[in-house]
């Protein structure tokens, strides 16, 4: 019996030393890389890196004027970028884009599912409609991309798809309900397609971010006291030690995906919160239920009116969020603090 320990001890020792010094860290350079809401915020940061690493890097996007800003951005330096617009909640629209994608740039190498939104509010001031959009935004696009792409990789048994998860697809966090159930779906069509899929030599990363200085804050939408809601989501989203910046978040994020790691969960909080909820569930949920019931604002006339965030700032200093605020500017979450006219057209095909 203690020999077959040993053994056990010794295979779990070797394959842990495998998955963290063995494995070929894999190489974006020549590669054709899809990214999903790739035209601003976390997006658009990790496309300006993978075009520093050499890679042909597709972005797509609903709003027409955000992806011209951010192909001419990516392009600026000489990257081979190429935009297109697309509602990734749309099947055909999908199945048109990637086509598209394929054509200019070759089949995709990889896929990042980032597309995302956010609606910030107690379950009170929340429809049916708001569950149903993020479901959309979140699950059946990143069905529908991933389908997409499959057959290309199939065919050249490699590939690597990363799904842009959140640590609200780990653990319950009151006033984003919508977007949890969206994200524990994305979690768990990702964490089944990596067991589905690695005897095709396609690997799947699951992405489960804390906050991150992406800029969001501007464009996510609040309801019910909509003020208020907007100051506890953009003050953790501001402060350094609860966030981290988009360039930090993209370069783990690129560093985990070249390892081929199975999941990542950064921040350091969203770490200990994942922890503390895996080994102690009701105790987790009792400090959440805690939060929701003495720290966050009810629901008002629960109004289910969307106000987004560059509109609800009315209680919070803005010095405060200067460092998210900075990070609005830099990635393309507020066009006006880009360019003091309309942007410079797409090139042709672009």
């Amino acid at each position: 019996m203690n020999n077959l320990l040993k053994l056990g001890a010794l295979g779990v020792g070797a394959w842990l030393a495998y998955q963290t010094f063995g494995r070929p860290r894999y190489s974006f350079a020549g590669k054709t890389v899809l990214i999903t809401g790739g035209s601003r915020g976390l997006g658009l940061v990790l496309a300006r890196m993978l075009v520093q690493q050499g890679a042909r890097v597709a972005i797509c996007a609903r709003d027409r004027e955000e992806l011209q800003i951010a192909s001419n951005d990516l392009r600026q330096d000489g990257g081979q970028a190429y935009g297109i617009t697309c509602d990734v909640t749309d099947q055909a629209s999908v199945r048109h884009m990637v086509a598209a994608v394929q054509r200019q740039l070759g089949p995709v190498d990889v896929l990042f599912n980032n597309a995302g939104i956010m609606v910030v509010g107690p379950l009170e001031t929340q429809t049916v409609a708001d569950f149903e959009a993020a479901m959309k935004t979140h699950f059946w696009a990143s069905l529908y991309t991933t389908l997409e792409v499959l057959p290309a990789m199939r065919q050249r048994h490699s590939g690597r798809i990363v799904n842009i998860s959140s640590i609200g697809g780990k653990v319950p966090i009151p006033h984003m309900l919508p977007y949890l159930a969206s994200k524990y779906a994305v979690t768990g069509l990702s964490e089944g397609l990596r067991v589905e899929l690695a005897r095709e030599g396609i690997t799947v990363t699951t992405v489960c971010p804390g906050l991150m200085r992406t800029g969001s804050h501007i464009n996510a939408e609040f309801k019910g006291q909509h003020d208020k809601e907007y100051a506890w989501f953009a003050l953790g989203a501001a402060l350094p030690v609860m966030s981290t910046s988009a360039e930090s978040a993209a370069r783990t994020i690129l560093n985990s995906v070249a390892r081929g790691d199975s999941e990542l969960v950064f921040t350091i909080p969203a770490r200990a919160a994942v922890t503390l909820h895996a080994l102690c569930p009701e105790f987790f949920e009792g400090l959440s239920s805690l939060v929701n019931r003495w720290a966050l604002p009810g629901p008002g006339d629960g109004d289910p009116t969307k106000v987004p965030g560059r509109e609800s700032r009315g209680l919070l200093p803005q010095f405060v969020t200067g460092l998210a605020d900075e990070a609005s500017l830099e990635n393309n979450e507020t066009v006006a603090g880009r360019y003091s006219s309309a942007p410079p057209p797409l090139p042709a095909g672009g």
